[in-house]
């Protein structure tokens, strides 16, 4: 039986910055956008322009109740233009899907779009959900990028074993909404109790 997003306590009230990127596995990102509202969970989601190819901002802000941001430029704050303060007033910057492009963006410092440039600032800490072609995951490149970011102190959240959307099996899977819920629920709560 699936647990309540409700039954964890340690994400009410919490605030949750979701990065979404291009990846199928977005759509898994909306129903995990409605499990941490659910929960008690404030979630402002941030998209790269790509990502709205595969899932639209509108489903996104139906979902968390507020305006999806993707432009970097866009000055609806304009003592934030950039939206840097997003990460200041959040409890951790969650990356799902997080791509191999974007896990290579953060890695190297390269801030070309509204979420690689958060990641590259963030003031919070930072999960990824990785998702992508297993080929892709055990690439020598990709895994020396996620042990770049690992080192930085970064959280990650699979990926898992399974039937791949390329239709190959194996590593890349993006974990399921209720797993990555779970994970946060232990980050948050192990970020707490070192405060």
């Amino acid at each position: 039986m699936e647990k309540s997003p409700a039954a964890h306590p340690a994400l009410n009230g919490r605030a949750i910055l979701l990065a979404i990127t291009a990846g199928i596995s977005a759509y898994k990102s909306a129903d995990l956008t409605s499990k941490l509202v659910q929960a008690g969970v404030n979630v402002q989601v941030v998209m790269t322009p790509e990502a709205t190819k595969f899932v639209t901002p509108l489903t996104f802000e139906s979902l968390s109740g507020k305006k999806v941001l993707i432009d970097p430029w866009n000055l609806d704050t304009p003592a934030d233009p950039q939206h840097i303060g997003l990460t200041e007033r959040a409890d951790l910057m969650l990356i799902a899907p997080a791509t191999a492009n974007t896990l290579a963006k953060i890695a190297h410092g390269l801030c070309d779009d509204l979420v690689s440039l958060l990641a590259c600032a963030a003031a919070c800490p930072i999960a990824y959900a990785p998702a992508m072609n297993n080929r892709m995951w055990v690439n020598p490149i990709t895994l020396r990028n996620v042990q770049i970011l690992r080192d930085a102190g970064h959280h990650f959240i699979g990926p898992e074993d399974g039937w791949l959307a390329c239709r190959n099996t194996g590593p890349g899977r993006m974990s399921e909404p209720t797993a990555i819920l779970e994970q946060i629920a232990r980050i948050i709560s192990a970020k707490s109790t070192l405060v």
